[in-house]
């Protein structure tokens, strides 16, 4: 059964890459999870891609960044064009010829921008997102090589600020919107157990204040969470009432049928 709160589909992920995770929160209502398949990162974006089509406003809970694209590639078969804004303490904008780790999660807004397409792009039926149509805010964890792609890219770049991103809105002329938020921007003092934590930040009340103003200023067709805590940390209490906290600046009222762990 779907969960309708605030007009979202709630699609869950519980995977960081081809890291399954068990202990991954799944709301009550939830409209579809995906479960284990054979064939690895891309059949489950497929299987992403999939569930975004069907459903009439997808919010995707996941346990890492690569996901948006499946998402992404399932909004593409109804719209157009899309505009993304990107919330992350990270860039994302990696590549297979820059990378200094080859960490694939550091590579996803590079890929929706068409950079890379032989690693999922191609597969998922990706078309590209214009450098021009993309939102960064936050990005203060860049690498070098990175860095220098933001760069030369028209990728337009924010501070996580609400006024900040409802000018950039502002900017792309009513355009379809895909929002992503990994947690990761948010302040590491407040939120323990974070995959790859960012040091000082932004308050996860200024993330809700942020959400709410992209909500407020653009058609935002569909989100998602990157819930990129450590699987230990996923369904910890305190991970849980940031998630609701940050679903409910969506417009999302979740609510939880399983215990969290303590």
């Amino acid at each position: 059964m779907a969960d309708h709160s605030g007009g979202w589909d709630l699609i869950v992920t519980p995977w960081h890459l081809d890291e399954h995770i068990p202990a991954f929160p799944v709301p009550a209502g939830v409209t579809e999870t995906i479960s284990p398949t054979p064939g690895g990162m891309t059949t489950r974006y497929q299987a992403v891609a999939d569930a975004a089509a069907r459903a009439a406003r997808p919010l995707l809970l996941s346990g890492d960044c690569p996901a948006a694209l499946g998402v992404v590639a399932g909004l593409q078969r109804r719209h157009r064009d899309l505009a993304v804004v990107w919330l992350d303490a990270h860039g994302d904008f990696n590549t297979p010829a820059i990378t200094i780790s080859g960490y694939l999660g550091g590579m996803a807004l590079a890929m929706l921008t068409g950079r890379a397409p032989e690693l999922f792009g191609d597969a998922l039926g990706l078309r590209p997102v214009a450098d021009r149509h993309v939102v960064l805010a936050d990005a203060r964890d860049l690498d070098p090589a990175e860095q220098d792609a933001l760069t030369a890219s028209q990728v337009r770049r924010v501070p996580a600020d609400p006024a900040a991103l409802a000018a950039a809105l502002d900017g792309l002329g009513g355009m379809p919107v895909y929002l992503h938020l990994d947690v990761d921007v948010m302040d590491s003092g407040q939120l323990p157990g974070l995959r790859f934590p960012a040091g000082p930040g932004p308050s996860v009340a200024e993330i809700e204040e942020c959400l709410a103003a992209v909500r407020a200023s653009g058609e935002v067709m569909a989100a998602g969470i990157a819930c990129a805590w450590l699987p230990d940390r996923v369904n910890h209490p305190a991970t849980r009432e940031t998630i609701t906290r940050l679903a409910g600046a969506l417009g999302a009222g979740l609510a939880w049928s399983e215990p969290a762990d303590r």
